[in-house]
């Protein structure tokens, strides 16, 4: 029944209960923190693999892009239009001997 009125902490011995509950505060509060703290590199962790995957996705495509200029068809298609065409002739292989 004392519990219900206080007098646990208004009596002459009341100091020991006073730490206690200081120190389960703090603890509270400490676990309180340490929660949040990880909910937040949670919640980081999850953005920069969001962030991971477009740029990767990007890296994909650009790749696929520049394979495509890439290609010797493409590539003649353009130079025509240009003027420049391919020779007919394959070219020669000139060996200098020392």
């Amino acid at each position: 029944m004392s519990f219900i009125n206080i007098d646990f902490l208004v009596k002459k011995d009341s100091i020991q209960n006073w730490k206690m509950i200081i120190y389960l505060s703090l603890l509270a509060l400490i676990t309180i923190y340490s929660g949040h703290s990880t909910d937040r590199k949670i919640f980081k962790a999850v953005a920069l693999k969001k962030e991971i995957n477009i740029l990767n996705n990007e890296f994909v495509s650009t790749r696929i892009s520049l394979m495509n200029i890439k290609m010797e068809s493409k590539v003649t298609k353009r130079l025509s239009e240009k003027g420049l065409v391919p020779s007919k002739y394959p070219p020669i292989k000139i060996i200098v001997k020392n």
